[in-house]
């Protein structure tokens, strides 16, 4: 009976533990937030990337294609490689020095976004996917599994 006890109350505390969000962590869910995860978010995306649009606070989703070593030069930055269309892939890097990192994040899952938008020639960049600590630029956030990182 009291190895009953004991296998319960860890599997009470291993339910909760999941449970618990990080500093930095939302659930949209609890805020009335769902994920926009349709072509429609993309469709700004596709227009900065034909004109090769630098600093636009843009909404996108996608893929992850490829997880990437984070650059810890200056600012450490959590890097990955998401396919919003075929054939049209924009970096993330999203600042883990103010932000949590996207957590168990693995190829093939599906993230959206909501930051600045770079251009370059494989795609652009998307960056500002954080709060700005001091109140100067538009907060931004990555979106996985009903959790927003932000």
């Amino acid at each position: 009976m009291r190895k009953l006890w004991w296998v319960a109350a860890v599997l009470v505390v291993a339910w909760a533990y999941d449970r618990i969000e990080p500093p930095g962590v939302t659930n949209p869910s609890l805020a009335g937030l769902a994920a926009a995860d349709t072509a429609a978010d993309n469709a700004a995306l596709r227009s900065a990337r034909a004109s090769r649009a630098d600093g636009l606070q843009l909404q996108g989703s996608g893929r992850v294609v490829a997880l990437l070593p984070d650059d810890n030069e200056g600012s450490r930055h959590q890097r990955f490689i998401v396919e919003v269309e075929p054939g049209f892939t924009v970096l993330l890097a999203h600042n883990i020095d103010l932000a949590p990192r996207v957590a168990r994040l693995a190829t093939g899952d599906r993230v959206s976004f909501y930051g600045e938008y770079v251009w370059n020639e494989k795609g652009g960049v998307v960056h500002w996917t954080h709060h700005d600590p001091a109140g100067r630029h538009v907060g931004g956030w990555i979106q996985r599994e009903g959790r927003k990182y932000q």
